[in-house]
């Protein structure tokens, strides 16, 4: 057990650790104090021990890199700290302004806004897989809560798979041929329709994995018109449709995405294959309700149909791949797995990024990943591929990947795609050496706040923690790198004073993971927090990098102390 006790000063503190029965453990606990490299910027951008505003400005300027709105943001950070006793009328000394350098008013993303009018085919999408699960690919529940959650972290395309219940009267969404449980579509829709633009005003697609017979096809169109009314996006000639509307048009709206119906008689045939037992009772023409069913299809309705509904029209590879990589008149979407990218992308890397220059193409997770883990979006990225679709409940390090690319653009759920990948002329080849076109330093300060967010003992029953930082880029082959720091023992504000130098072919791709791990004597580590940043987005200077539980929620106090600078290639 570990009590703490508090001089007056709080620059005396101690933490006991209670060894066996008859024996503590005492540490003296650092107070949280500015680091000499702090110290010296600070003197350096002051006067006589106190920063002015006009220091204050020159400090944003010439050391922090920014160039808009300097002024404003000098006088919110005054505003900030003038409830405080550090803070004097002519300005702050050093207890201030490291208190700023830590605070939220100093992250380390810049708020780029990307041009939002080029065709959708041009931008990355938030992209969900079987969206309305809550677990495991086999066993785990459907829910509408799923979807809801999705939604509220941003994610823009949302994935269901539609199969008729047992008598054939209406639609369920759940993973066939599985134990997962079943939620009706409309309870879905309805989700979908209440959350869609919480988080974003951009358009969220929904892609059916379409198991149903035409009859049913034309109920879901009435639903989709009831439930979604204007919301609902549909072109009068979706298979001449020759370039994607542009996010910025299709602001509040829902776009439906998958395969044009087939012939009536090929599809029912195809429909029988699939779940003959769920069918039976469907094509029975003599159950009772058999002729209900045909009547709520009757030439009074003027609903538009299933097919005119469809305004991303998908398909899955038939015969050789790199057949399906050829552009016609018509955009379409087009679906792999994440194995048949693999393949393909073997030898026809370059076919690939042409192709998703005007088209869309959705990555999914192979068949074998039945505990909804993920894979490395960023072979899809790099591709072109605009929908990296993932099981947002599946977690880990390739989740906090995909969770760092979207934060991106303010975090809307849409990241324009980088140039290279939209050069028509000169098409991007993701096998090819690129010289390096930037170094990202990356100077490691000092860590503080898990004294704040986690009890004494969380870490180490005897003794304060041990922590240091993994960190590293994720982003094309080349590029891909991880440094550690040294370990700082006993401490629970660690300070590294590490930089690490990171050169970067493809800067526009690279993502910048960071994680703390608290190290014991046993060699195993525990979790202390992460973050994933795009290193496209990173502003430069000193900033205060707020890290994340597994889950990818922020913590409320953890945060680390981080400088960036970049070097430009000039050879």
């Amino acid at each position: 057990m570990a009590t703490t006790t508090r001089h007056p000063s709080h620059r005396t503190s101690k933490q006991h650790f209670k060894v066996c029965f008859c024996f503590r453990r005492m540490f003296r606990l650092k107070v949280v104090e500015p680091p000499d490299e702090i110290n010296t910027v600070f003197e350096e951008y002051s006067h006589d021990g106190i920063m002015s505003m006009d220091d204050m400005c020159n400090f944003l300027v010439e050391f922090q890199g920014e160039n808009e709105a300097v002024t404003t943001h000098a006088q919110a950070i005054f505003d900030s700290l003038k409830h405080l006793n550090i803070f004097q009328r002519r300005g702050f000394h050093i207890d201030a302004f490291f208190r700023y350098l830590l605070s939220d008013l100093n992250g380390p993303l810049a708020e780029v806004h990307h041009d939002m009018n080029a065709p959708l085919a041009h931008y990355f999408l938030y992209t969900g897989h079987n969206s309305y699960l809550t677990g495991n690919q086999l066993s785990s529940a459907s829910s509408t809560s799923a979807i809801i959650k999705a939604l509220k972290k941003g994610v823009r395309v949302i994935e269901l798979d539609l199969w008729p219940n047992s008598r054939g009267d209406d639609v369920l969404v759940h993973h066939g041929g599985t134990l997962t449980s079943s939620v009706k579509l409309r309870a879905c829709l309805l989700a979908i329709k209440d959350y869609a633009f919480f988080a974003s005003p951009y358009p969220v697609v929904i892609t059916f994995e379409d198991h149903i017979t035409p009859s049913l096809q034309g109920k879901v169109a009435k639903m989709l018109v009831d439930t979604f009314g204007d919301m609902l996006f549909y072109p009068e000639n979706p298979h001449q449709m020759r370039e994607f509307p542009s996010p910025e048009r299709l602001k509040k709206k829902i776009l439906i995405s998958t395969k044009p119906p087939e012939s009536y008689e090929s599809q029912d045939q195809r429909i029988l294959e699939e779940a003959p037992h769920r069918l039976e009772e469907y094509r029975d023409k003599s159950r009772p309700n058999y002729k209900d069913d045909e009547d709520e299809d009757d030439d009074e309705d003027d609903t538009p149909e299933y097919r005119d509904l469809i305004s991303i029209r998908a398909g899955k590879p038939k015969g050789k791949l790199k057949n399906c990589l050829i552009n016609h008149n018509q955009v379409r979407r087009l679906s792999l797995s994440e194995q048949e990218l693999e393949d393909i992308a073997k030898n026809h890397g370059t076919d690939i990024v042409r192709f998703t220059q005007r088209n869309l193409l959705r990555i999914y997770p192979k068949g074998t990943r039945l505990d909804s883990s993920n894979y490395d979006p960023m072979i899809g990225w790099m591709h072109g591929a605009q929908m990296v679709a993932f099981n947002m409940q599946g977690g880990r390090h390739y989740l906090r990947y995909m969770e760092g690319m979207f934060r991106a653009n303010g975090g809307c759920g849409y990241v324009k795609k980088p140039n290279i990948l939209l050069n028509v002329n000169d098409i991007f080849d993701p096998k090819a050496f690129r010289p390096v076109q930037t170094t990202l330093q990356v100077l490691v300060y000092m860590g503080d706040g898990w004294r704040s967010d986690f009890s004494p003992t969380h870490f180490d029953f005897y003794s304060p923690p041990d922590f240091r930082v993994q960190i590293g880029i994720h982003g094309v082959p080349a590029d891909r790198d991880m440094k550690y720091t040294r370990t700082i023992e006993d401490d629970w504000v660690p300070v590294w004073n590490e930089e690490f130098s990171f050169p970067l072919s493809t800067p526009e791709l690279a993502l910048l993971y960071i994680k703390v791990v608290e190290r014991d004597f046993s060699g195993s580590g525990d979790f202390g927090g992460q973050t994933c940043l795009p290193v496209s987005q990173l502003r430069q200077g000193i900033r205060a990098v707020r890290l994340r539980n597994r889950k990818g929620e922020l913590y409320k106090s953890v945060r680390l102390l981080i400088q960036f600078h970049f070097l430009t290639n000039t050879l």
